[in-house]
């Protein structure tokens, strides 16, 4: 789908009223190589962390019918329940979810758990919401660290950790092979304003692990941006530039669409079309670094 590299498709880009089952089978169908499960703040979906024995098997036996994998989370879950809240509670709840989310990467295989990038996200930040939120991501990291699954911060819609670099500040704080970086590019490029996303994702190589394609509104002085649901091509994001930079730099990680399911429309219908839109930035990339490795 995108050269050599393995591609993924965000599970909310499904009907959710479907089975993990047909799930998956739609994604091979589709040209994927993998699906990316999502431990939202709802909670069913928190729930599944704490599914019994039977559910897991049940899940197991779904990627292995299909012959798919399910190899990263999508953990945001942490922005109902921060590390960085004032309340000691939802902090040690925010510990607890950190910990059935790795245990449940190891029982199902999952490579990498992308976090959520917020010290409190419902909450005012303040200097002890940062420092406790420090804390949290050097647990985080050591626990992460011990079973041998990697966390990746994803840049997120809000200032505080909306660029890489900022990432790369906690990342020289926390030094472990295990804490890296997991780039949205509809995020990053949101904020132009102050990022310039070719320097930023320059700066983040060797240190990112996957990166999520998604569009964007731009943040601006009269605008606090869009980073949900916005169609691809209608954005901010200038994906043949962001592959073209990518492939120079010599990125060989994944690529997982990120999209959302709408009722009333057909989930593989929109996801095909979004994936032949993504295609077709992919092979415009690919010739404008060809032609630039041959000039």
């Amino acid at each position: 789908m995108f050269g050599d590299h393995l591609s993924g498709i965000y599970e909310k880009a499904f009907d959710p009223a479907i089975s993990w089952e047909e799930r998956l089978l739609r994604a091979r169908e589709l040209g994927f190589d993998y699906v990316e499960i999502s431990i939202d703040e709802k909670d069913e979906r928190i729930a599944r962390l704490y599914d019994s024995g039977a559910a897991l098997s049940e899940l197991r036996a779904a990627c292995a019918n299909t012959g798919m994998q399910i190899k990263s989370m999508c953990l945001s879950a942490h922005r109902r329940f921060p590390f960085g809240s004032a309340d000691a509670a939802v902090r040690a709840r925010a510990r607890d979810i950190m910990d059935r989310a790795i245990d449940f990467s190891c029982e199902l295989g999952i490579r990498v758990i992308q976090l959520a990038g917020y010290d409190v996200y419902y909450e005012p930040s303040t200097p002890e919401s940062v420092r406790a939120f420090r804390e949290g991501m050097l647990w985080a990291a050591g626990r992460a660290e011990r079973s041998q699954v990697m966390l990746a911060m994803e840049i997120m819609d809000t200032p505080f950790m909306n660029s890489i670099t900022k990432h790369m500040g906690y990342e020289a704080m926390i030094r472990s092979p295990w804490y890296k970086v997991y780039p949205d590019l509809g995020n990053l490029s949101a904020w132009g304003g102050e990022n310039d996303p070719a320097q930023e994702l320059a700066r983040g190589m060797g240190s990112i692990v996957a990166v999520h394609l998604k569009d964007a509104i731009a943040v601006t002085d009269s605008c606090d941006g869009k980073f949900k649901c916005v169609p691809f091509g209608s954005g901010c994001v200038d994906f043949t530039a962001r592959f073209a930079e990518l492939e120079r730099l010599g990125y060989k990680g994944p690529y997982m669409i990120e999209m959302w399911y709408a009722d009333g429309t057909s989930d593989t219908a929109e996801i095909a079309s979004a994936a032949k839109w993504l295609q077709e930035r992919y092979a415009e990339a690919e010739k404008l670094v060809g032609g630039s490795s041959n000039a």
